[in-house]
């Protein structure tokens, strides 16, 4: 395997989230990282004759050595490679006490969400039950006005080229979205004042545009044709099949059941400095089929592992999510999913953040190198790149 140089793939692979503030607040004592030991292969597995080379063990530690910090105060990762698999943590549970980060912690995966929504789809549409051809238009004729005159495909909301409107939430600023946390926004409310701003002016399946509203639809799409909510719908045809038995969809509850490490956010004072707001209880009804599920990060690397073999979504549906639409500028989305060359290798992924919480899946088609972390930031929804997230990203790939 070529040596890789880790600032390179930080820079490259887009898998960094969210850096934090300039300013460090003040944190509870960092506790040492806890990690697993990395495991060996098989005798006679297919990585007998493929590259032995193991997770890069000391980097991956130094990645997440130190936490808490300015940019997180915790950080799951499991890494997979031909020559053995590395689990590590660090960080700590909560700032108000000295407990070690949990490794087996539940969080919010943010937009990985939508991994799961297109595999439910595209096992729809193997059951002959979705075409993904149809326009959307023909499924949810009382959403849509008659102003949406183009077809817009069961395709073109995979792949985020339908052309439609990004909905409503509570605000656009964290201090108005935060004094909203408790509150409902349905996801018919979201989806209704999205077709409410008309279509974008293209023609759909021309651009690529990633927007939440795709994946909102295709969840109402999902309830539609099966008569059933999208929670029982996604769990019946991918958790279950995935083994992802920690992963629920958690409605209008705020609340994170189970194990979890608490998520913060940094706000600045008006003096300059920087405070930690608790942002862990917060009801995501809003985000709904594309962004609301909770899950561990053993969990996605089930979800992975088992999509990419093929074991959840049958040929040839699942060459959608490995397809970016032709003839589109740019385009890096698939169904699902999203690409990125890196040294000579294709790496396919998707990333999430909610507040308080960054987290990825991804890898090689065949498998051949895997990542799934859970950080979290304490801004998760900046635009600034996270070192904590970029430091792990080059660790597991170098």
């Amino acid at each position: 395997m070529r040596a890789r140089t880790p600032a390179v793939l930080a820079a490259s692979v887009v898998l960094a989230l969210a850096a934090g503030p300039s300013a460090a607040p003040a944190f509870a004592a960092p506790s040492a990282p806890a990690f697993a030991a990395p495991s060996a292969p098989a005798a006679g597995s297919a990585a007998d004759s493929a590259d032995r080379e193991g997770p890069a063990e000391e980097a991956l530690r130094a990645a997440i050595a130190g936490l808490p910090n300015q940019y997180a105060t915790a950080a799951l990762v499991r890494v997979g490679t031909p020559g053995g698999d590395w689990h590590g943590s660090a960080g700590v549970r909560d700032l108000t006490g000295d407990g070690p980060a949990r490794p087996d912690a539940r969080f919010r995966a943010g937009s990985i969400t939508k991994v799961v929504t297109a595999a439910t789809v595209l096992r729809l549409a193997a059951q002959d039950e979705i075409d993904l051809d149809a326009p959307v238009q023909s499924y949810l004729p009382d959403l849509f006005t008659p102003e949406f005159e183009q077809p817009i495909s069961v395709r073109h909301l995979l792949n985020h080229t339908s052309g439609i409107k990004p909905g409503d939430g509570f605000g656009d600023d964290f201090a108005e979205v935060y004094s909203h946390r408790y509150e409902t926004l349905t996801p018919q409310q979201v989806a209704a004042s999205a077709i409410a701003k008309g279509p974008e002016d293209f023609v759909p399946g021309t651009r690529q545009q990633y927007l939440n509203i795709n994946y909102t639809i295709l969840g109402l799409l999902i309830e539609k044709v099966t008569g059933r909510s999208y929670a029982s719908q996604a769990t019946r045809l991918v958790l279950r099949p995935a083994g992802m038995h920690h992963t629920y969809f958690p409605g209008t509850d705020p609340r994170i059941r189970g194990p979890h490490n608490r998520g913060y956010q940094a706000v600045e004072r008006p003096d300059g400095t920087t405070e930690l707001v608790d942002v862990t209880e917060w009801n995501q009804a809003d985000r709904w089929a594309a962004g609301d599920m909770i899950s561990t990060t053993a969990d996605l690397e089930r979800l992975l592992t088992k999509l990419f073999r093929g074991k959840i979504v049958p040929h040839p549906e699942l060459e959608e999510m490995f397809t970016t639409p032709r003839g589109v500028p740019s385009a890096t989305y698939s169904a699902g999913l999203q690409y990125q060359e890196v040294d000579g290798q294709v790496f396919w992924g998707k990333s999430g953040a909610r507040y308080g919480y960054s987290a990825f899946i991804g890898g090689t088609r065949d498998l051949s190198r895997t990542l799934v972390y859970s950080v979290n930031s304490t801004d998760a929804k900046g635009t600034a790149r996270n070192p904590v997230a970029d430091a792990i990203t080059a660790a597991a790939l170098r």
